[in-house]
C-alpha cells in the first residue's frame, strides 16, 4: 500500500516540474515580428518555358501560395521555404507568396514557347555561315525564340543563303542584314538588219485579128487571153462598123483595103525591190521593249445588219512599218539570251479591195519571232529566205494554132519569174551611258531650220544646285530597300489608247461619210 503511494506521488511531482519548465521557456520566446512595408509590396518577374519547372526560394516560411491562371502554370510546395512552378501553356500570369509573418511577395509570370535552340545550335548555325558566306560580318543571336541575323552581306543571293542556314535550327529567322549596293543592269543594243531584194520579170506575147466587113462579113480572131477589140454595128450593112479598142496595147495595125486589122501584145516588163532596214533598240537586262517606225492605216468594217437596214461602218486600224519587239536577259555564262520579234510591213495597193467604197490596200510582211542566245557583240542570222517562182499560162485555138509558123498567129503567152531574197540579222551589245558633257550625235540635216524665235534654252536650266544633285550613292542598304528597288516598275499606259504598244483604235460611224482618223496615243514614229 506504501509503495503504490509512492509511485503515485512520484508522477505528480514530475508533472508539476514539467509544467514548471515549460512555463518558463514560454516566458524566453520573443514575440513574433512585426511585417515591413517593403516585404508586403516586393515584385519580381519570373520566366519558365512550357514543360520546365522553376525553384522559388523564400526567405521566411511560407504560409500561403496562389496563381492568377492556373491553366497557364502550376504551383507547388517543395519544403516550407521552397515551391516549385511549373509551365503548362504559353501566356502570363501572376503568383503571389504570403509567408508566416503576413508578408506578401508578386510574381510576374511569363509562360512561352519551349525553346529548341541550344548553344550547340547556334554555333553550328555560325560555323556554317562562316564556311558558305567567307568574309562576310554576319551575327547570329537568339532571343525569345526567334534568331537575329545581323552584319553585311555582298548581295541578294548571300542573304537568302544566311536566311536558309538560319531557319534549319527551327526557329523563326529575323533578317536584318544590310546588302552592299549592287551596280547598275547592263544596259543591252539590239541591232537589228533587214536586206531583201525582190526581182521579176514578165513577157506577154499575143494576137488578135478583126473585120470590118471584107466580103459583106465582119468578125474576129482571139485566144481570149487578151481583150480583143469590140465591133460595133451602126447599121444594117457592114460598112457601119466600127472597132474600139479598151485596153492598153503595144501594137495596133489596121488595112483600110481590105477593111481588116490586128492588135499585138507584145511586152516585156522587169521589177526590182530592194529594202533595208535597220532599226536599233536599247533596253535594260529582263525587261522588254518595243519601237515601231511607220504608222496606221484606215480600213472600215461593216457590222451585221439586222431586219433590211445596213449595219455601222467601224473604222479601225492597222500598222505597218519597220518594228522591233526584244527581251534582252543576261545569263550567268555571261551569254545575252534574245527573245526577239523584228518585222517589216508596207501596204501592197496591188492587192488592194474596195470595201463599201473604201479602197483597203494588202500589206507585205515580213516577220521573224524567235528566241537565241549569242556573247556580247555576235551576230546571228535569224531567217533567210530564197524563193524562185515561174508562172507561165498559154493559149491557142485548136488545129489553127498548131499549123507551123503561121500558127503563132494564133497563139497567145504569159511568162511571170519571181525571185526573192530575204536575210534578218540580229547583234546585240552591252553599252555604256554618253559621259555627261559629251557631244550627242546629230543628224546632218539637207536643209536649215528656222533660227529659234526666244533665246531661252528648251532645257534651262542646266544649273547643278544642292536642290537638284542626287545624294550620294550609299554604299550598303537594308535587304528590304534593295528588294523594293527591284520590284518592277507599272506599265506603261498610253493615255486615251490602248494598253498595249500601238494599239490602235477605231472609230465608228452609221453612215458612209466619216472621215478616218488617226487613233490618240498611238505609240508609232511615223516616217515621211
Amino acid at each position: 500500500m506504501r509503495a503504490k503511494s509512492a509511485i503515485t506521488i512520484m508522477c505528480i511531482s514530475a508533472v508539476g516540474v514539467v509544467l514548471i519548465a515549460a512555463h518558463s521557456l514560454l516566458a524566453q520566446v520573443p514575440p513574433p515580428a512585426a511585417p515591413t512595408a517593403g516585404a508586403q509590396d516586393s515584385t519580381n518577374d519570373l520566366s519558365v518555358a512550357v514543360g520546365k519547372t522553376v525553384l522559388v526560394d523564400t526567405a521566411a516560411p511560407i504560409a500561403r501560395v496562389a496563381i492568377g491562371l492556373g491553366s497557364y502554370a502550376e504551383v507547388h510546395g517543395v519544403s516550407p521555404t521552397e515551391i516549385m512552378v511549373n509551365g503548362k501553356a504559353p501566356g502570363e500570369t501572376s503568383l503571389i507568396i504570403w509567408d508566416i509573418h503576413g508578408g506578401r511577395e508578386f510574381f510576374n509570370v511569363t509562360i512561352h514557347s519551349p525553346s529548341i535552340v541550344t548553344n550547340d545550335t547556334l554555333d553550328a548555325v555560325r560555323r556554317e555561315l562562316r564556311t558558305e558566306l567567307p568574309g562576310q560580318t554576319i551575327k547570329v543571336t537568339f532571343d525569345n525564340n526567334n534568331i537575329f541575323l545581323r552584319g553585311t552581306v555582298n548581295d541578294l543571293t548571300a542573304s537568302e543563303r544566311a536566311v536558309q542556314i538560319a531557319a534549319s535550327s527551327g526557329s523563326k529567322v529575323i533578317n536584318l542584314l544590310n546588302v552592299n549596293v549592287p551596280a547598275s543592269d547592263p544596259q543591252i543594243l539590239l541591232k537589228v538588219r533587214f536586206a531583201a531584194i525582190d526581182r521579176s520579170l514578165e513577157k506577154q506575147l499575143g494576137i488578135n485579128l478583126f473585120d470590118l466587113g471584107l466580103g459583106n462579113a465582119y468578125g474576129g480572131v482571139t485566144t481570149g487571153q487578151y481583150s480583143p477589140p469590140s465591133l460595133t454595128v451602126s447599121g444594117t450593112s457592114s460598112s457601119g462598123v466600127t472597132p474600139s479598142v479598151t485596153n492598153d496595147l503595144n501594137i495596133f495595125a489596121f488595112f483600110p483595103g481590105i477593111k481588116s486589122g490586128a492588135t499585138i501584145e507584145a511586152s516585156q516588163a522587169k521589177g526590182l525591190v530592194e529594202l533595208l532596214a535597220e532599226p536599233n533598240l536599247l533596253a535594260r537586262n529582263g525587261h522588254e521593249a518595243s519601237f515601231l517606225a511607220g504608222g496606221e492605216f484606215p480600213y472600215p468594217v461593216v457590222q451585221g445588219a439586222s431586219g433590211g437596214v445596213g449595219g455601222a461602218v467601224t473604222i479601225s486600224f492597222k500598222e505597218y512599218g519597220v518594228r522591233l519587239n526584244f527581251i534582252p536577259t543576261v545569263t550567268p555564262q555571261g551569254t545575252i539570251r534574245l527573245q526577239v520579234a523584228p518585222e517589216v510591213s508596207a501596204l501592197d495597193y496591188t492587192d488592194e479591195v474596195t470595201i463599201s467604197g473604201f479602197e483597203v490596200p494588202g500589206i507585205t510582211t515580213r516577220r521573224v519571232n524567235t528566241e537565241v542566245e549569242l556573247r556580247d557583240g555576235q551576230s546571228f542570222v535569224l531567217g533567210g529566205l530564197l524563193d524562185n517562182t515561174e508562172t507561165e499560162s498559154f493559149q491557142k485555138i485548136p488545129f489553127i494554132g498548131d499549123i507551123p509558123i503561121l500558127g503563132k498567129l494564133f497563139q497567145s503567152m504569159t511568162r511571170t519569174k519571181n525571185n526573192t531574197e530575204l536575210m534578218v540579222i540580229v547583234t546585240p551589245v552591252v553599252v555604256a551611258p554618253i559621259p555627261a558633257g559629251q557631244e550627242l550625235p546629230a543628224l546632218n540635216y539637207p536643209t536649215k531650220f528656222l533660227p529659234p524665235n526666244s533665246n531661252v534654252a528648251m532645257h534651262n536650266p542646266d544649273a547643278k544646285t544642292a536642290e537638284n544633285t542626287l545624294a550620294p550613292v550609299p554604299t550598303v542598304v537594308p535587304v528590304e530597300t534593295l528588294i523594293d528597288s527591284l520590284k518592277p516598275e507599272k506599265p506603261l499606259m498610253i493615255e486615251g489608247g490602248a494598253s498595249t504598244f500601238g494599239g490602235g483604235g477605231t472609230l465608228t460611224s452609221s453612215g458612209g461619210g466619216s472621215v478616218p482618223t488617226p487613233a490618240p496615243g498611238t505609240a508609232a514614229a511615223t516616217g515621211p
